[in-house]
């Protein structure tokens, strides 16, 4: 059984979702366990609507196919700030820019030049070069060291007397080593400090694959920049950058890596920054689908027209029985006993078994301690805050809670505003349906403005936005505006106070539109007979001169196979609700591929 249908949705920049921290690190996470355990475990995630998912926008008639089937049935490409889609496309290093000084150039010979060369690729028998020097002047030396240092990186140099003659001696300061670590500290001035590239990626998370690059060049996590998470049950393309790490060193990672490829390099002066993209490009095939020509007609015609209702897809409250958004919730009401009990204890559904017998430890003794022996990897989300307890004790839930890192202890209150938004935005198409109405929100540049009824006729639905809730928006003045009050109330937290004594944890809230009408939108039927081949061509294989996939007409699986561009933060697996009418949890998808697998 397939079941990682939605496992991860952060095609926009949403937050990870708990699930996938708790992968160990270096055991294979691609979710191909025993089937009836996950099906078993789905049994008490989520479905959409316990999430406020309810609505959609179209009225034609729904139909089944299989989302993600394989990963490689999902492809995203980033569109970057310039509205360029990403591809890679280009594995060769760039031309450095001319770095040395002319009369550098001229110190050397052409011979001592390649002499060098051969030392510094250890293809010399000697392990050092002597370069005698004629003219003994400081200044003369001077040029040379220099000279060897910048054209040779990697190369140390010394002066030395053999008989009363001068000689400036290259060698390797680190043997071997410094091959694989040219000199750190030479970067030509002229030389942008950033190595951007494009990293191509198959059925990896955005954050564990930078996780790979980082350890293969000795590197800390941080030194990476880039303006999105993409899905991990997927391909994705995107832009990453990293300070002051040559192409030939990245370049040099496509032979020993799986799954990952580095190409399209260059250097600029500047990071990359989250949410500086466009929005993302997607190709999607939905397999073995049930609609007939026309029932996909009417509905790949509806999202190009009026598009889908902007939710929070489900990725973002995680898949395990305990929803993101229940801790969330309890971080918000100043709850810490209820955050630790909903992270650590005992839940239904299946579990890995050494996170079983840890949550059973803290049950029976509540010592951090001996529930942190049970687990192989404490860096998991229970192994941080078990850690965390153990070192400040069980008084100061507070700073425990703060060694889990800062985005995975955010994404709890992001999932609770989420499920608010998602709750609120159904009630609002279910009161006053698709057309803006008297006391909806519209932005004028980033402040909200409550419509009358008069500028509400000049309005479309496409326009208005509704809040996440904060202490820095405002609310639709309809009787919607007020359901959130009542919503915060009934969850024991208080509208006007969305500020929180720990200041990481206050709510300044946001806008989001409530409709997306997807851009770039194309669709086909197509046929096909073998349900392992891949239906898409992607980047790599188009690098590698691999043929595109030939479809055959009289093929006896249909599948549906569309493309579409969206903005930042919307979810792609939220388009193809709105196609399928079809639930998206993998609780659902689940479901639906166990009894088309038997």
């Amino acid at each position: 059984v397939n079941h990682s249908l939605v496992e991860s949705d952060r095609e926009n920049g949403g937050p990870p979702n708990q699930a996938e921290e708790e992968e160990p690190e270096g055991e294979a996470s691609d979710g191909e366990e025993d089937g009836e355990t996950f099906a078993d475990m789905m049994k008490h995630g989520l479905t959409e609507v316990d999430v406020g998912i309810l609505k959609y926008v179209s009225d034609h008639k729904g139909f089944s196919g299989i989302l993600k089937e394989r990963y490689s049935d999902f492809v995203v490409h980033e569109i970057n700030k310039t509205g360029k889609t990403v591809h890679l496309d280009d594995l060769s290093i760039p031309a450095d820019v001319e770095v040395t000084q002319p009369q550098e150039c001229d110190v050397l010979t052409d011979e001592q030049k390649q002499q060098l060369g051969e030392l510094q690729l250890f293809k010399n028998k000697e392990d050092s070069v002597s370069i005698e020097v004629m003219e003994d002047t400081k200044e003369k030396r001077t040029l040379v060291h220099k000279a060897i240092k910048t054209q040779f990186p990697g190369l140390e140099t010394k002066t030395e007397d053999k008989d009363g003659r001068k000689f400036i001696v290259a060698y390797h300061a680190a043997g071997k080593k410094a091959l694989a670590a040219p000199r750190k500290h030479f970067w030509p001035k002229n030389r942008g400090s950033f190595c951007h590239f494009v990293l191509y990626k198959e059925n990896k998370d955005t954050m564990d694959a930078i996780n790979v690059l980082s350890k293969f060049l000795r590197l800390r996590p941080n030194m990476f920049s880039y303006m999105g998470t993409k899905d991990k049950r997927a391909i994705t393309v995107q832009e990453i950058a990293v300070l002051k790490i040559t192409a030939e060193r990245l370049a040099h990672l496509n032979k020993c890596l799986m799954n990952l490829k580095l190409g399209n390099f260059c250097y600029k002066n500047h990071p990359l920054k989250l949410g500086e993209l466009q929005g993302n490009h997607f190709t999607v095939v939905l397999r073995n689908i049930s609609g007939t020509d026309e029932q996909v007609h009417q509905a790949m015609t509806s999202l190009r027209q009026t598009g889908f209702i902007n939710y929070y897809g489900m990725q973002r409250f995680g898949t395990t029985a305990v929803p993101t958004q229940q801790v969330g919730r309890a971080i918000l009401k100043n709850d810490w006993n209820e955050v630790v009990d909903l992270i650590l204890k005992p839940r239904p559904g299946a579990e890995k078994e050494y996170l079983v017998r840890c949550r059973e430890e803290w049950a029976k003794s509540q010592d951090p301690e001996a529930a942190l022996k049970k687990l192989p990897n404490k860096r998991c989300v229970e192994g941080q805050l078990l850690r965390g307890l153990s070192m400040h004790g069980k008084k100061s839930i507070v700073t425990a809670f703060s060694l889990i890192p800062r985005n995975n202890r955010l994404m709890y209150i992001h999932s609770y505003q989420s499920v608010v938004w998602n709750t609120m935005v159904s009630r609002r198409i279910e009161a006053f349906g698709l057309k803006a109405v008297e006391g909806d929100l519209v932005l004028r540049g980033t402040t909200a403005h409550v419509l009358s009824a008069e500028e509400a006729e000049n309005h479309s639905i496409h326009d208005i936005v509704m809040p996440l809730p904060g202490y820095d928006v405002i609310y639709p003045s309809h009787h919607v505006g007020k359901g959130y009050r009542e919503m915060l109330s009934a969850d024991g937290l208080d509208i006007d106070n969305m500020r929180h004594k720990v200041k990481d944890y206050s709510l300044a809230g946001a806008y989001r539109r409530i409709i997306i009408r997807p851009s770039d939108v194309s669709w086909s039927v197509i046929h096909y007979d073998d349900p392992r081949i891949s239906l898409v061509h992607n980047d790599f294989e188009k690098l590698e001169n691999k043929p595109a996939p030939v479809f055959n007409k009289e093929g006896k699986y249909r599948a549906l196979r569309m493309e579409f561009s969206l903005p930042p933060s919307s979810y792609a697996t939220m388009a193809i609700r709105e196609v399928l009418k079809l639930d998206t949890s993998i609780k659902k998808q689940t479901q639906l591929n166990t009894t088309w697998f038997n």
